[in-house]
């Protein structure tokens, strides 16, 4: 009995490899396309980072004491 099956199982593992594969694979291409497609894409709205600006004294003789 068993050599009569023997066919068959050899086109199930390929079968449930493949839809594992896909399952696997199939999200993570879909984000990757998903995140492509995101950088390609422009800004809506530029984020501005405020920068500390340092206090230069226009007379570099005149400095606060220190306590």
């Amino acid at each position: 009995m068993s050599s009569s099956n023997s066919g068959h199982g050899g086109k199930r593992v390929w079968t449930v490899v493949c839809a594992v594969a896909t399952v696997v694979l199939g999200p993570a291409a879909v984000t990757a396309s998903a995140l492509d497609q995101a950088n390609k894409a422009p800004m809506h709205h530029a984020v501005t980072v405020e920068q500390t600006q340092a206090y230069i004294p226009s007379d570099p003789g005149r400095r606060r004491a220190v306590a």
